[in-house]
């Protein structure tokens, strides 16, 4: 394990920076926080999390595939494909992180997504133990250690210093390319700093929320149950929850016609849109109920059928914070699964 004194910060991101492009969560004027790239003076945020995860620099909102133009009955196809420059995400939170796993089996397995899988290629992760949880946290009941993270490098960040361990292949050539700011350490204030901030993390609200009642197997137990009638009566279809989800991986693929020539390009999608999934015939989901309840059973049933019993949520919190009528997957999670989750 390797250590850098936190009054070394700016001298740290700018070695980083000398070899790839660095983006870190940055403060913004209304109090949340995004990430930015980095660049002289550019402060890291002591924000918990930032307001959407790290999921944009691999899967971003929008995202041209390819061009074309039609010249009589002859069609021109442009590659617009781009090799991803080297770049790193710093801070970024053990949710986030698992996250990766979760989109990697979606985006990576055959036939495999080649605009994904080139900026995984070319991206590292360096993430950073949590000190002050939320209450909206609930990472640990889909088995996450926030205390630590996983990712290229691992951080943990002291009142005096960043402490660094690789990883991985590309976090062992990270940290070597600023090991002249970097001395060898014990993990004595690391391990200090985990046992407290797991005290924190076992008198949280939500520590308790249990994902027994959830799983592959369970769609003939929860498709018909009655309380998605009533959960789902509030829901505005605004799908601001699939936009702060770090693990919401639909897309719709539109053409757009620029005048000189056409661009398709894919965007972020909702399962609870009206017109998601509409086809010629119609739509195959027509009431918010069926939505509602397709979203939440994909996080918590279809998704851990097909993968291993792995869930497609890791507890950031996000959808309980932006929620505008305050419904989210934790009271879908109590209500249906019958736990209190205290």
């Amino acid at each position: 394990m390797f250590k850098c004194s936190l009054e070394k910060n700016q001298n740290l991101f700018a070695e980083i920076a000398k070899n790839a492009k660095l983006y870190l969560p940055v403060d913004n004027a209304d109090g949340s926080a995004s990430y930015g790239e980095w660049s002289e003076g550019v402060k890291w945020s002591d924000a918990l999390n930032t307001a959407k995860s790290a999921k944009d620099f691999f899967f971003p909102q929008t995202e041209d595939l390819m061009g074309f133009k039609t010249i009589g009955k002859t069609i021109e196809i442009i590659d617009t494909r781009r090799n991803s420059e080297d770049f790193v995400v710093f801070g970024v939170r053990a949710c986030d992180v698992k996250s990766f796993d979760i989109l990697d089996r979606v985006f990576l397995t055959d036939p495999c997504d080649s605009f994904y899988a080139n900026k995984r290629k070319h991206g590292t992760i360096v993430s950073v133990a949590c000190t002050k949880p939320a209450e909206t946290c609930f990472c640990s009941t889909f088995g996450i250690d926030a205390v630590s993270p996983a990712g290229d490098v691992s951080a943990w960040k002291t009142e005096d210093a960043l402490y660094l361990q690789a990883n991985t292949e590309k976090g062992k050539a990270l940290v070597d390319s600023i090991s002249s700011l970097l001395e060898e350490c014990t993990d004595d204030a690391v391990n200090a700093q985990r046992e407290k901030t797991a005290k924190i993390f076992d008198k949280l609200p939500l520590k308790n929320l249990s994902t027994n009642s959830f799983g592959g197997g369970k769609t003939m137990d929860l498709f018909d149950n009655p309380f998605w009638d009533e959960l789902s009566s509030s829901c505005l279809g605004c799908g601001t929850c699939t936009f702060v989800c770090p693990t919401c991986q639909c897309y719709d693929i539109k053409d757009f016609n620029t005048g000189n020539g056409v661009i398709r390009y894919r965007c972020w999608d909702s399962c609870m849109f009206s017109e998601f999934t509409k086809m010629a015939h119609g739509n195959n989901r027509l009431t918010q109920k069926e939505r509602f309840r397709q979203r939440f059973m994909h996080k918590l049933v279809y998704y851990p059928e097909n993968n291993e019993g792995i869930f497609s949520c890791v507890g950031c919190g996000r959808c309980l914070t932006k929620c505008p009528i305050s419904m989210n997957i934790v009271k879908v999670m109590k209500k249906i699964g019958g736990n209190k989750g205290e």
